[in-house]
């Protein structure tokens, strides 16, 4: 009789999942919730303003896991802020409101304002109720007004008076050491001229290149202008009173550069289109004395 073997065969069933098994479920899953991590960390940077996330990056920086004392062995542990040297470092240095501490920064812009009043307090005493300082956006706006019986100009004269002179000497002598762009606005008061041919517009916009060549022969180089302009009676600091002195000034807009890593030489500023305040020819200064009617 022939000798038969007798073989057994066990055949082990996977439910649902194949040769894999759910292993790739756990795998996806994982996969998802990084992802969404990720995108929320993105989410979370774009709406972070830029001044939290310098001061996040400065405290990583200095950030140190090991303190004296602490774990470690005994050996020194150095911050990574230690281990850098300090040419190294460019995080910018910020205020206590958060605001970095360059010339165009509010504090960097009252700084601007204090000197300024601290120079014609001690070098223009006797003028210094005639020169207004405050802080505008963006920049510090000077106005030059005329006093009773001190005007900045002769009556209907392009012909800066000594006292112009000195107060747009002492200003400049402070603009030069900055990096702010300027802007020279022109006003007058309400009082109308007899020549209609030429007017307060004409007159505003002339002062203001008077004031404009007087700026650039105490230093400041016509690059760094960035508009004369002539805003004739429109905009008075004396608004209850259009014919007060007061009124008649020169305006002076300082606005400082941004700082960059890499300077750029100055550009051209373009000109605006002509839309209220009248734009002037900064190579001709008209001189002219018509009579004004009282």
């Amino acid at each position: 009789m022939e000798d038969k073997s007798i073989i057994i065969k066990k055949v082990k069933k996977v439910q649902g999942g194949g040769h894999h098994g759910g292993s790739w479920k756990v795998a996806f899953a994982d996969f998802m919730t990084g992802m969404m991590a990720f995108f929320l960390l993105m989410w979370l940077v774009n709406m972070t303003p830029a001044t939290k996330k310098e001061e996040l990056a400065r405290y990583f920086q200095e950030y140190s896991l090991f303190t004296e004392g602490g774990a470690g062995g005994g050996k020194e542990i150095i911050s990574m802020e230690q281990a850098q040297p300090a040419a190294q470092i460019t995080i910018a240095q910020t205020s206590a409101s958060g605001e970095t501490d360059g010339e165009g920064s509010p504090a960097g812009l009252e700084q601007m304002k204090n000197k300024l009043e601290q120079e014609i307090e001690q070098r223009l005493a006797d003028l210094k109720d005639q020169v207004r300082i405050e802080v505008v956006e963006g920049g510090v706006k000077v106005d030059i007004m005329d006093k009773e019986g001190n005007p900045m100009f002769p009556l209907g004269s392009t012909t800066l008076t000594e006292s112009g002179q000195k107060i747009l000497k002492v200003l400049c002598d402070n603009i030069k050491s900055t990096s702010s762009r300027v802007e020279i606005e022109g006003h007058t008061d309400a009082v109308s001229y007899a020549n209609r041919e030429f007017g307060n517009w004409e007159l505003s916009t002339a002062r203001a290149s008077a004031a404009r060549v007087e700026v650039e022969k105490n230093g400041i180089p016509s690059s760094r202008l960035r508009r004369v302009s002539g805003y004739a009676a429109t905009e008075p600091i004396i608004k209850e009173n259009p014919f007060d002195p007061r009124n008649r000034r020169i305006s002076l807009r300082l606005y400082p550069e941004k700082q960059s890593k890499t300077p750029t030489p100055a550009q051209p500023q373009p000109q605006p289109q002509q839309q209220g305040p009248a734009q002037v020819d900064p190579k001709a200064v008209p001189q002219v004395h018509p009579a004004r009617m009282k």
